[in-house]
């Protein structure tokens, strides 16, 4: 039953997902605050397919450590394709920086432009850092909160800061911007794996930790990140791989 579960889920997710991106071409054209309602419908629609067919939902811990005001930045783990779908649910307007070469997936990556996210160009780290910093600055004055995946990539549950270090380039958002960085753990990856077909029900946790304040020194808010990050990671994904073997 489980795999019937995990194929038509499979089947759901990716139909539907392609007849958002084909049937919504027209919806390109709207205003963004339009289109922008019509995008949280396809992300609410994803979430009750993962509910009701997959069995895989989630929960949030550490909301109170999200300031009231729109501008910071998210420092979060990144396992798969799931984290930037529930990003949309957790808030309001996020700008999430991406790779610029996801804006060239024929449908897909049309409707990413359309969000307005910061695409950067990863071909020359100079490059890289400047389109950040510059898209940074502009989505903190529309008062967006900005989410960044510092290793840079996705990641596997068992892969480790050696393997996949944290980039440092988010030192000079933050020190450009002045705004403080909440981390982000979570455990979805036990469930949602990197290039992984088949997913597992469940309840996925994400936790937000306490801000790092702005202005502190860049390599003590670099490490205080890591270890939070990594720290609690861990243990969520732990936790979840002892839930999902009894």
């Amino acid at each position: 039953m489980t795999l019937v579960r995990q194929i038509l889920f499979n089947i759901c997710f990716y139909g539907f997902t392609f007849l958002y991106c084909f049937l919504g071409l027209p919806t390109l054209l709207l205003p963004r605050a339009i289109y922008f309602k019509i995008l949280l419908w396809y992300f609410n629609t994803v979430y009750k397919i993962e509910k009701y067919v997959l069995g895989l939902d989630y929960e949030v811990r550490g909301l109170e450590h999200l300031p009231r005001d729109g501008r910071y930045i998210i420092a979060a783990k990144h396992f798969s394709a799931y984290e930037p779908m529930k990003l949309h649910l957790l808030f309001p307007d996020p700008a999430i920086i991406m790779k610029r070469e996801l804006k060239s997936i024929p449908l897909w990556g049309w409707h990413a432009a359309k969000s307005d996210m910061i695409f950067i160009d990863r071909g020359s780290r100079d490059v890289a850092l400047k389109s950040i910093i510059q898209g940074g600055k502009r989505m903190k004055d529309m008062g967006r909160p900005i989410i960044i995946f510092p290793q840079g990539t996705r990641v596997n549950i068992d892969d480790t800061i050696q393997n996949r270090p944290y980039k440092f380039g988010i030192m000079r958002m933050y020190d450009e911007l002045q705004l403080p960085i909440i981390p982000l753990a979570m455990d979805s990856g036990v469930y949602w794996g990197k290039n992984a077909f088949l997913k597992k029900s469940g309840k996925a946790v994400f936790e937000f930790l306490p801000p790092i304040p702005a202005g502190l020194d860049s390599q003590t808010a670099f490490q205080t990140m890591v270890d939070g990050i990594e720290t609690a990671s861990q243990k969520l994904v732990a936790d979840a791989i002892t839930k999902t073997s009894t």
